[in-house]
């Protein structure tokens, strides 16, 4: 079905569904390598003018990635709840943007968009989040609940929880413990203490899981360890027994994207029976940890969709986040700026794609967090970041990635650093996770205002942890 749209006495013409929404993108380098971004500024207005206008039970009925042909599709169409998507389901994506709205202003907004969440398929979230602007991101997701809990209890309002990051170019037991100690003090790991290993060895994993497992144990740390091996090496060592908390994976929006990670559907449900059935969480048991990105799909060569067009890669992204609901999962995070400058070039680029990504992940029922991240060569700065940073907790972000000095020397990227979220709770009166808050109270690391002590005053809990090493 074609798609047309006049503006400024010209006729602009989409061809079909897949060409119409990623014209109507905000402008990415991702789109502009693939071959399907707006020629130019009015196109793109034309474009998100006419998806303004339709109606959202088209995403019911002509699908962006075949149905026949790929088990995302499949699993969005399938898992569809009609009941919940009655409410909505008479509005255009204007009108749906218009209702979230006028939910946020007035009373009992988070009910309401839960109420909803499980009739929204991705394609109508990365719909309307295309034709709202980065303020309208903000104020939906900051009236949007989501939690989840294992240890500690992720996505409750007024808190920020942190990933602590503690990477190791030789996976170096001291370096990491080093790590995790320096993050510890500044109220990091909450969401979880989080190690991508050097190499997908189950012993190496095993010894890491150990390591983090005795810290944690230790000093009754009321947080979640986790390694981010494929889900294949952490189903075998949860059968060998080693002290599994999360079971991670990347994970993508078509089928043809999740096979080069290596997973399907059927081995994701998998991994996620197996950790449950440990029942090592205390306040929940939530055990997923899936990470995402713009961009992954058209990196593996699978981003094509109906009539072999390129699907633009924030449409991609969003239906990842389809495959994620599916699976109940603790934590969820976009990597947003990871992948390069082919995919968001700049600074503008990778703040508009973080918001966009939490807006569809939390507006799916997803305890959302983000990567706020770059590469050293793209077109972006710290400054970008610590404004990312500020506008997703100002939005109720769930929890963001933290590794020392904001430099993961063993990824080769740029993130936050421990600091920074230091300065945007105190900033925005945030808090860690409760679970986790109280553990820095008792220990000594926050006075009962909840700020951070002097150092003088931590030495105890220092040689304490310190030995953890």
């Amino acid at each position: 079905m074609k798609y047309h749209q006049r503006i400024s006495g010209v006729n602009h013409t989409f061809d079909g569904l897949v060409d119409l929404m990623a014209k109507a993108t905000p402008l990415r380098s991702g789109d502009e390598l693939a071959g399907c971004a707006a020629h130019n500024d009015a196109e793109r207005a034309a474009a998100a003018w006419a998806l303004a206008e339709l109606p959202l039970d088209t995403f019911l009925n002509e699908a962006v990635v075949p149905y026949e042909t790929d088990e995302v599709t499949r699993l969005i169409m399938d898992s569809h709840d009609q009941q919940a998507f009655s409410e909505i389901s008479h509005l255009t994506v204007g009108g749906f943007r218009d209702w979230l709205l006028d939910a946020v202003a007035g009373d009992d907004a988070a009910a309401k968009i839960a109420a909803v969440a499980p009739g929204i398929t991705p394609e109508m979230a990365a719909a309307v989040s295309k034709i709202m602007r980065n303020q309208d991101l903000i104020a939906v997701t900051a009236a949007t609940q989501v939690h989840a809990a294992f240890r500690s209890t992720i996505g409750l309002p007024g808190t920020l929880a942190t990933r602590l990051q503690p990477n190791h170019p030789t996976d170096d037991p001291r370096g990491i413990a080093a790590a995790v100690l320096d993050g510890l003090l500044m109220g990091c790991g909450d969401a979880v203490i989080g190690i991508n290993p050097a190499t997908d060895s189950p012993q190496a994993t095993a010894d890491l899981l150990h390591l983090l497992d005795n810290i944690r144990s230790r000093y009754d740390i009321p947080a979640q360890s986790c390694v981010l091996s494929h889900i294949t090496t952490t189903i075998g060592l949860i059968e060998a027994g080693a002290p599994v908390d999360l079971v991670f994976q990347s994970v993508a929006g078509t089928e043809g994207a999740n096979k080069a990670f290596g997973v399907d559907m059927a081995l994701l449900r998998e991994g996620n029976e197996a950790g449950r059935s440990l029942n090592r969480g205390t306040v929940g048991n939530n055990v997923m940890y899936l990470e995402t990105g713009q961009g992954s799909a058209l990196s593996s060569g699978a981003h094509l969709g109906t009539g072999g067009r390129p699907v633009d890669q924030q449409t991609l992204e969003t239906r990842a986040y389809g495959v994620a609901r599916a699976l109940d999962p603790l934590l969820v995070n976009t990597v947003v700026g990871f992948i390069g400058p082919e995919y968001l070039y700049d600074g503008r680029q990778i703040i508009r794609a973080g918001l966009e990504d939490h807006f569809c992940g939390k507006l799916l029922g997803l305890p959302m967090g983000v990567d706020v991240c770059y590469t050293n060569h793209a077109e972006a700065d710290q400054n970008d970041m610590d404004t990312l940073l500020t506008l997703l907790a100002a939005a109720g972000c769930a929890f963001v990635i933290t590794v020392p000095g904001a430099d993961d020397v063993m990824l080769g990227y740029q993130s936050l650093s421990f600091h920074d979220v230091v300065a945007v709770r105190r900033t925005l009166g945030l808090k860690p996770a409760p679970e986790f808050d109280a553990w820095l109270k008792k220990v000594g690391m926050t006075d009962d205002a909840g700020k951070l002590t002097k150092f003088d005053l931590q030495r105890s809990a220092l040689r304490a942890l310190t030995a953890a090493g």
